[in-house]
């Protein structure tokens, strides 16, 4: 017995610290995968963790944002401000993730993604979502304030309810992402897919919409 209890108790040191260092070990691999400036999760864990969202069976809403006039702020003020820009967007994007049981990311530059919960009768659900976009513009609409000088800050949103037999992430990206683009060309703020969205209009490039940033398309994204 005293053999036994010998063995264990050299033992638990050794557990402890294998303990210790998978922890820390999980928290390198969990911070690669965020982005640094924001913390936001990058584009394919965020995808990941999206699509397993778009499973639980509940109404849930896909969420494409971009900053109006980035470019500008980056002319305007430098590539810190910028910087301020981004971080501030990412971090406000998370809180309002958080308190609607979603999940959001930053897909690279000034694009930003989320996922959340829709509750409500089938009536009431279209409101629930008009009030969740109005909220996000709200808090992401907030000046960011760089060297003591408050920076305007200008969004556009497209978003589009799930149905279960609607889960392709892609497709709803994509969607949501022209929506975004409407938004855009109207100044800004926010454009909600119909309630029985339809296929992208657009064409597709490498995944994404023709136009886009990235693509490798003869035209070019006009609209900042």
């Amino acid at each position: 017995m005293s053999h036994t209890l010998t063995a264990l108790s050299a033992a638990l040191p050794v557990a402890a610290g294998w303990s210790a260092h998978g922890f820390r070990l999980r928290r390198r691999i969990d911070a690669a995968r965020r982005d640094p400036l924001t913390g936001l999760w990058t584009r394919a864990p965020f995808e990941e963790r999206a699509r397993k969202s778009l499973t639980r069976g509940r109404q849930r809403a896909v969420y494409v944002m971009d900053l109006n006039w980035f470019k500008q702020i980056n002319d305007r003020f430098g590539h810190a401000a910028g910087d301020a820009v981004i971080r501030a967007t990412g971090e406000r994007l998370a809180r309002w993730a958080a308190d609607h049981a979603g999940v959001a990311g930053r897909l690279g530059g000034d694009e930003f993604a989320a996922v959340t919960d829709v509750c409500g009768e089938a009536d009431t659900v279209t409101d629930n979502l008009s009030a969740k976009v109005l909220d996000l513009l709200h808090r992401l609409e907030q000046p960011v304030v760089f060297d003591g000088r408050p920076i305007g800050v200008h969004v556009s949103v497209g978003a589009v309810r799930y149905w279960r037999d609607t889960a392709d992430l892609s497709a709803l990206l994509r969607l949501a992402d022209e929506h975004m683009y409407m938004a855009k060309r109207e100044g800004g703020g926010a454009s909600l897919a119909p309630r029985f969205p339809t296929k992208p209009q657009s064409e597709t490039v490498n995944g994404r919409r023709a136009g886009r940033r990235g693509t490798a398309t003869t035209g070019t994204e006009t609209v900042a």
